[in-house]
C-alpha cells in the first residue's frame, strides 16, 4: 500500500512538471501581442537623430548587437512632407558616387571612413533636394543601390528596404555619437508619435 501512494506521489510530481515545462514553451495566447515584434524592433536598438544639421532632417540608427549601424530616414523627415514624396535618390555627393563602394572580407577593405555630418546620398522631391548624412562616424560599408532604380522605396518603406546604408563605427566613436542620439521613446516624445 505504501509503495501504491509513493508511485501516485511520483506521477503526480511528473504531471505537475510537465504542467510547468508546457507553460514555459507554450505562451498563453491571451498574454501575446496582437502584432508580433517586427524584426527591427526585435534584433535592434533604435536611435534617432532628429534636425540632423538643419531642422526637419530627421534621420533613424538602427544599430545591432554587432555593431553595425543601419542609416536611413526618419518618418518624420521633412522630404515626406513634399508633395508627391520623394522622386530620386542620387549617391553621386561629395568627391565620389558612394553607390560605387565595393567592400570586401573579413576586414572590410577599401570601406571607407567617414564623418558623421559626411553626406550619403541626395533625395529629390519634385521641388526640393535634400542631403542625407552619415549621422555616425564609421565605415562606410555598404549604400541601398536599389533606393536608385526604386526611389519609392523610401515612400512606404524608409524603415526596413528604404534604408540608404550600413556603417560600421569603432566602439569608442560609437560612444561618443550614441551620446548625442535620441532614444525610440525620447524621439516620440519630441515628435509626438507612436
Amino acid at each position: 500500500k505504501q509503495q501504491q501512494e509513493e508511485e501516485k506521489k511520483q506521477v503526480q510530481v511528473r504531471e505537475d512538471e510537465e504542467v510547468e515545462l508546457r507553460k514555459l514553451l507554450l505562451p498563453d495566447a491571451q498574454n501575446l501581442p496582437l502584432i508580433p515584434p517586427s524584426a527591427i524592433h526585435f534584433n535592434f536598438i533604435s536611435y534617432f537623430a532628429p534636425d540632423f544639421m538643419k531642422p526637419g532632417h530627421d534621420q533613424y540608427v538602427y544599430r545591432h548587437a554587432n555593431g553595425l549601424c543601419v542609416i536611413g530616414l526618419a518618418s518624420t523627415h521633412v522630404a515626406f512632407k513634399d508633395e508627391g514624396g520623394i522622386t530620386a535618390v542620387d549617391f553621386n555627393v561629395g568627391k565620389s558616387d558612394r553607390s560605387g563602394i565595393k567592400v570586401t572580407g573579413k576586414r572590410k577593405k577599401n570601406a571607407q571612413h567617414f564623418e558623421s555630418n559626411t553626406a550619403l546620398c541626395k533625395v529629390c522631391t519634385s521641388d526640393a533636394s535634400y542631403i542625407v548624412r552619415c549621422c555616425v562616424k564609421g565605415s562606410l560599408l555598404e549604400v541601398n543601390d536599389r533606393l536608385i532604380k526604386q526611389p519609392g522605396l523610401l515612400n512606404f518603406s524608409a524603415d526596413r528596404e528604404g534604408y540608404i546604408a550600413i556603417i560600421m563605427p569603432k566602439p569608442a566613436d560609437w560612444i561618443k555619437v550614441k551620446a548625442s542620439l535620441l532614444s525610440l521613446e525620447e524621439y516620440n516624445k519630441l515628435r509626438q508619435t507612436g
